[in-house]
């Protein structure tokens, strides 16, 4: 008998819940109303990177050790040739810029540690930071192209027997195991009023040849640059509590201007396209388990929850489907969810 599993949300986190799930011998349906390219998981740059987006991650000692799994899973998936071709990730070198370095290595603690031969994502100083920024480091990270990623996690899901449905839910499945990675939507649809959404825009231009990714975190002059061989994606500080999914010329500009200053090559680079994205904010990531009663007196159902990532789905993303996968195990452990034979 093979345990069926019912994902709600086709975005980073519920793709990679959900091939973790397959992978692990469940039966696993995804049911979204938006299909993975269509998500503001597709809006993003692809940076692996901790950083306080609109504010530091919570719980802390959790957050940090779910971005160092994520990053273990892809320092495994990166490659170049025909492996970056299929993943859409890559290790490419960096500059991270910041107004102190007490300031930064608070924000990401996981980047504090020197580069080991397992890891390159420590931060080694710069002499000579970028004109204007009292500190500046240079880091090997993961920069996923995820007009690959998302395809990637989608063909693996169904490669380990999961389906992907579209399937505009009104509320959650009222029946069997569901894991609930319905993004802002968890908002209504959980419900839980204390998600918030948090706005970012994004600039996408064609990328004439940057070999390294940036990131700025001065406080009011944010900017991130993510390059991936056949276009750049910019990106600069978010909108906490904005909803608004259409693009703003001036925020565009802004972005332009912020991205030339940082890397030159980019000022007469062709623009390709504006997106928006909206993120779950929370005060604290939601991973949990909880039990309902089941629609029309039926058996219970099972939630478990992963929400709440704010901008930090990818970064996060392996290591939160990690507990979501213990926690459907210990829920069917001792509970008969719908079976299949």
């Amino acid at each position: 008998m093979t345990i069926r599993v019912t994902v709600a949300g086709a975005g980073i986190v519920g793709l990679t819940c959900a091939v973790r799930l397959a992978e692990a011998g469940f039966t696993v349906d995804v049911l979204a109303r938006e299909l993975p390219l269509e998500t503001s998981s597709a809006a993003g740059g692809g940076l692996w990177l901790p950083r306080a987006a609109p504010r530091p991650v919570e719980p802390a000692a959790d957050a940090a050790r779910w971005a160092r799994t994520t990053l273990r899973e892809l320092h495994d998936l990166a490659g170049d040739g025909g492996r970056a071709r299929e993943t859409g990730v890559v290790l490419r070198p960096g500059i991270l810029l910041g107004p102190s370095a007490g300031a930064v290595l608070r924000d990401m603690p996981e980047l504090s540690a020197p580069p080991t031969p397992t890891s390159d994502a420590g931060l080694v100083p710069l002499s000579s930071p970028a004109p204007g920024h009292a500190a500046g480091w240079r880091a090997v990270l993961p920069v996923v192209d995820l007009d690959r990623y998302l395809p990637y996690l989608q063909h693996r899901l169904e490669a380990a027997g999961g389906t992907l449905t579209r399937l505009a839910l009104a509320t959650l499945p009222g029946r069997g195991v569901v894991v609930n990675c319905t993004g802002v939507a968890a908002r209504a649809m959980t419900p839980d009023p204390a998600v918030t959404p948090v706005r970012a825009q994004v600039l996408r231009l064609t990328d004439p040849g940057l070999g390294e990714w940036w990131h700025d975190a001065t406080p009011g002059a944010e900017c991130w640059i993510a390059p991936h061989g056949d276009h750049v994606v910019v990106g600069g500080p978010v909108e906490e509590g904005g909803w608004s999914p259409t693009p703003d010329a001036e925020t565009a500009a802004r972005l332009r201007e912020r991205a030339s200053r940082l890397a030159p090559a980019l000022r007469d680079a062709e623009v390709i396209g504006h997106r928006v994205g909206l993120y779950p904010a929370r005060a604290n990531v939601r991973v949990a388990t909880e039990q309902r009663a089941g629609t029309a007196g039926g058996d219970p159902v099972t939630l478990v929850h992963c929400y709440g990532h704010g901008a930090a789905g990818l970064t996060l993303s392996w290591g939160t489907a990690d507990d979501v996968v213990s926690a459907v195990r210990a829920a069917t452990a001792t509970a008969a969810p719908a079976q299949t034979p």
